[in-house]
């Protein structure tokens, strides 16, 4: 008789080390958007991987970064507390980038908990070998790693062997969401983060950490959805650029958001966006919740 593995994981690293392009490379499935742009994810989102006796909860974190709005305080908060979760922490450090202050300070919040951590090394399909060995014998000084892997989220290089990995710690033989459960997110909120996702793709620097986006209306029709999703700044001038001259940055914002929605909804989708300006809105405890920033809010 095969015996059910199950358990809650963490995946935990500096912004932009590919947390969210693992997490879906993992799944199969786009539950989590992902840019070249740090700080993208913003709320705690929960990827289920099944297999025929394995259940694993990926929690896909915000990086953890220092700070400059309330916003950033969130988001660290909301890092933290999956830390003290889960039954199993991934580190993922970006194998292409030197060791700094960001890795050091999460390795220093590692020393204050008691679990299994697995160290991943993301981004090895831009490295060499030996690249890869230097990485692995300067972080196994650092801390007593449970296991340390090398892989390429994008390439989905190696994924299995940490889907094997994980597989021997899982602490759990409680089958936590039903087979056909790939994410806890309600679908409205699939639906605006791939609008961000798009605003953050398409768009200038100064602009994402501004951006938030809201559905304000969805429609299910019988063979198509109707959704209207607002895109909230903080300034006039971001509200200029994401229009765009005559309006062709938010036609192309639209066009590409169209596109993953339909595959989202298996569904034809009529989309409208449009953009508000709310003045210091990621500095406002208001707005924060009213965004679904709430859980974790002072």
């Amino acid at each position: 008789m095969i015996t059910l593995k199950s358990g809650f994981v963490s995946l935990i690293g500096r912004p932009n080390v590919g947390k969210s392009t693992l997490l879906n490379s993992i799944i199969g499935k786009k539950v989590a958007i992902t840019s070249n742009k740090p700080q993208t994810t913003r709320n705690i989102i929960e990827g289920i991987y099944n297999d025929d006796d394995i259940q694993i909860v990926f929690v896909d974190t915000p990086g953890i970064h220092k700070p400059k709005y309330k916003l950033g305080k969130y988001l660290n908060k909301q890092a933290y507390y999956s830390i003290d979760d889960v039954d199993i922490i991934v580190f993922i450090i970006d194998g292409s980038e030197k060791l700094g202050k960001g890795d050091l300070y999460i390795i220093d919040k590692l020393k204050e908990v008691k679990k299994t951590v697995i160290l991943v090394i993301n981004k090895i399909d831009k490295l060499k070998k030996e690249e890869i060995l230097l990485k692995i014998s300067e972080y196994k000084d650092l801390y007593p790693f449970n296991e340390i892997i090398p892989l390429s989220a994008f390439k989905k290089d190696n994924i299995n062997t940490l889907i094997n990995v994980l597989t021997k710690y899982l602490p759990d033989n409680i089958k936590y969401f039903d087979d056909e459960i790939y994410t806890n997110k309600q679908i409205e909120f699939l639906i605006a983060e791939i609008v961000r996702e798009k605003v953050f793709n398409l768009t200038e620097e100064e602009v994402p950490h501004s951006v938030t986006c809201v559905v304000e209306q969805i429609k299910k029709e019988k063979n198509n959805y109707s959704i209207n999703v607002a895109i909230i700044v903080d300034r006039d001038s971001l509200k200029k650029i994401i229009i765009g001259k005559q309006g062709n940055m938010i036609k192309e914002i639209g066009i590409e958001s169209r596109k993953d929605l339909e595959q989202l909804l298996e569904n034809k989708v009529y989309l409208e966006l449009f953009v508000k300006t709310i003045k210091n809105w990621r500095d406002k405890e208001k707005y924060l919740q009213e965004f679904g920033f709430k859980d974790f809010l002072e």
